[in-house]
């Protein structure tokens, strides 16, 4: 049965970057004969102007009955001002709880071509390779009460709920704890349960589903102290589990390490197999239309698409294999650029890929 890949685009760069990675998806099913139906979506600011509401019902259709999405990055200035329900990443929010999209797995790994890219010393970030699981549909993101209201002495009070029961921590720790045993058997569960009692709550339900992988090291430690030791001496984490905010927090920390958020991927899964797959930066509408965008972190996350929804894995593996050697062979976009290599734009460096899957598939 052909399987079904749903594009949405999404604000800012989402296009441009997308359009790379649907370049190699067309690739795959003409040279590679990859049996997929491709289709696209709105969703975010471009769904905004043109229904009304950042995640369409006929998107959202489209979504449950997709094998996996590949989305690029949503929001900007122009749509900050309307109401806070109406706004790109409410529709973000939102079609990830539809979708049940709880573990998200976004992997810090530094090619060795980059090492000079980061902002920390080559020794620090040589041989780096994090996995970071971040649960993506509960905690503060999604707790309610929540909003805005005035208080009786006329000034504006804003509150958020964080939140978290004992199924979600289960099932998201039980993700990274499978995921540790698959690499170097160290998992380090990040929380501030000292002074937040969700977190504490977080702790020890981590720790009760310890006990059902005695081969994986657990460590503990707290966000604040996590955020220096990610900087201080990260090739000392092997897998970091993690909450909805400190997740999204500590996972733009990392990207840095690897040279640029431009290079880090990211896959959002459900229970059922089903996934999403998006770069973890954002719609920088800033550059966009100026083919300056990095858009490696889309084609890497096309590439775990490939692996986790299509179980595609001699195609996974030929499309990193692609863009290890294109970076190889010195070619670099502005956000990784440095003296010595060749600037490209976001088009050549599209077309560079697929050009080394042409040589990696005869």
């Amino acid at each position: 049965m052909t399987k079904k890949i749903l594009i949405l685009p999404g604000d800012g760069i989402g296009p441009e970057i997308i359009t790379q990675a649907e370049k190699i998806l067309s690739f795959f099913i003409v040279k590679g004969d990859l049996a997929v139906e491709l289709d696209c979506g709105l969703i975010g600011g471009n769904a905004i102007d043109e229904t009304g509401l950042p995640l369409p019902e006929e998107t959202l259709k489209k979504a449950k009955e997709a094998t996996a999405i590949l989305m690029g990055s949503v929001g900007g200035p122009k749509w900050e001002s309307i109401d806070r329900p109406l706004r790109p990443e409410r529709g973000l929010l939102a079609i990830r709880a539809e979708l049940g999209l709880f573990a998200n797995l976004r992997p810090a790994f530094l090619f060795p071509q980059l090492a000079k890219a980061s902002t920390l010393n080559e020794e620090v970030v040589s041989g780096l390779d994090i996995m970071i699981i971040r649960e993506l549909t509960g905690g503060i993101y999604f707790g309610n009460p929540r909003g805005i209201r005035k208080l009786d002495d006329g000034q504006r009070e804003g509150f958020n709920t964080l939140v978290y029961n004992e199924n979600e921590i289960k099932r998201i720790a039980k993700v990274a704890f499978e995921t540790a045993s698959k690499r170097q058997g160290r998992l380090c569960s990040v929380d501030k349960a000292n002074v937040l009692e969700a977190t504490e709550l977080w702790r020890e339900v981590v720790s009760e589903v310890a006990k059902d992988f005695p081969e994986v090291e657990l460590q503990h430690m707290y966000i604040d102290n996590a955020s220096m030791q990610l900087v201080r001496a990260p090739k000392q984490f092997d897998v970091i589990l993690t909450t909805n905010m400190f997740g999204d927090i500590l996972s733009d920390l990392a990207s840095m390490l690897t040279g640029s958020i431009g290079m880090l991927p990211s896959a959002s899964l459900a229970g059922d197999g089903k996934g999403m797959y998006e770069p973890a930066h954002g719609s920088a509408p800033d550059i966009a239309g100026q083919n300056i965008a990095n858009p490696l972190a889309t084609i890497l996350s096309l590439s775990m698409l490939l692996r986790y929804s299509l179980r595609e894995e001699k195609f996974a593996n030929m499309l990193e294999q692609a863009v290890s050697q294109v970076l190889t062979e010195g070619l670099r976009t502005k956000d990784i650029h440095s003296d010595g290599m060749t600037y490209v734009g976001t088009d050549e460096m599209g077309e560079a890929v697929i050009k080394t899957l042409s040589t990696l598939l005869d």
